[in-house]
């Protein structure tokens, strides 16, 4: 088996363990141990590590240790409520206050992009990160021009909490058809913010996008510990 599969085989597989309660919140993990236990080499596990840590899985215990993460299903769905209030709030301080050219010119060249990636009528693993890096700007272009410092910094402390972010994406690679349903259903989504904020329409912005937000809740029902999921982060 490739290093490379080892690492994502290792990767998945501590997610299931973290996911099932086989390793408990709040238990410290050391590298030899848990390699030992999985059979490979300490190395996929310190990468496994890292990328648990940037998921928000893990937290830091020590100079070089890592815990478990004790988050709720409830904490997530308390955090992606909070980012659509937050993000609704920016989108209709922005709406009333007039996007310039510049910032509306931005959100078309998303709009653009994700209707080239959707035109097909399917989705390719491939066009994941395209999907993710498109989708980040398009929020980073509306939180910062709405002219509110206080509601980047709420988001970003918010985004700390696993998957609560827009800059991670699930992905099911074995259920691509569902994801070219789920993901171009939020570019439609997309559509009607743009046109509601270049239309200074402030109340129908905001509701549009924490039904955005929420939209997450409903419509992925991602395990992240089930084979086939990857999680994709954006810088």
């Amino acid at each position: 088996m490739s290093s490379e599969r080892t690492g994502q085989r290792v990767l998945v597989t501590l997610r299931r363990m973290i996911s099932a309660g086989e390793l408990a919140a709040g238990e410290r993990l050391a590298e030899i141990p848990l390699a030992e236990r999985l059979g490979v080499s300490r190395m996929p596990v310190r990468m496994a590590f890292r990328e648990l840590e940037q998921e928000g899985l893990l937290v830091r215990a020590g100079a070089r240790g890592f815990a478990v993460r004790a988050v709720s299903p409830e904490q997530i769905i308390g955090a992606v409520e909070v980012r659509g209030v937050l993000e609704g709030l920016a989108a209709r301080l922005l709406a009333e206050r007039g996007a310039s050219e510049a910032v509306l010119d931005t959100l078309k060249t998303c709009l653009k992009e994700g209707d080239a990636l959707f035109e097909n009528g399917c989705f390719a693993e491939a066009d994941a990160p395209l999907y993710l890096d498109l989708n980040i700007r398009f929020h980073a272009a509306i939180i910062q021009a709405s002219g509110n410092l206080a509601i980047q910094e709420a988001l970003s402390r918010n985004d700390h909490l696993p998957f609560a972010s827009v800059k991670a994406l699930a992905i099911d690679r074995n259920n691509l058809a569902a994801e070219y349903k789920r993901l171009n259903y939020a570019h439609i989504q997309h559509h009607a913010i743009v046109e509601a904020i270049a239309a200074g329409q402030g109340a129908r912005a905001e509701a549009l996008m924490r039904e955005h937000a929420n939209a997450v809740l409903r419509y992925t029902e991602l395990d992240p510990a089930r084979e086939g999921v990857a999680i994709l982060r954006g810088s």
